[in-house]
């Protein structure tokens, strides 16, 4: 989402999509916490939760959530707390990598990183 359109954004939308809240009870969410769908659907629901359900079919990260949506993350948060007190989704933090993994050296790393701010 940039900024110019986060700027746009009516914030009586944001107000009604959030059913006025500006927190989420939940701590534990983050960017990276990866969001899976548990039910369809059902008629009536908010079209955000109806939208969230449908990407959350394979696990997807929140910030990618709050991007497809383009809404907020702190909103996003927020509907996915609801989603998650009705158990309509599950929440869950990436596995780290195991202990003897192999994974690159730090001078591969910053090679990578040096190549991409040529870009």
């Amino acid at each position: 989402m940039t900024r110019e359109r986060l700027h746009r954004e009516d914030p009586d939308r944001l107000y009604t999509v959030t059913g006025g809240r500006s927190r989420a009870d939940e701590s534990g969410l983050d960017l990276v916490t990866l969001i899976v769908s548990e039910s369809d659907p059902v008629p009536g629901m908010q079209s955000e939760h109806v939208r969230i359900l449908h990407l959350c079919r394979h696990p997807t990260a929140m910030v990618e959530v709050a991007s497809e949506l383009g809404l907020p993350v702190s909103v996003v948060k927020i509907l996915l707390c609801d989603l998650l007190d009705t158990g309509r989704v599950t929440a869950r933090h990436p596995s780290p990598a195991p202990a003897g993994a192999d994974l690159p050296d730090l001078e591969t790393l910053e090679q990578v990183l040096r190549g991409l701010h040529k870009l």
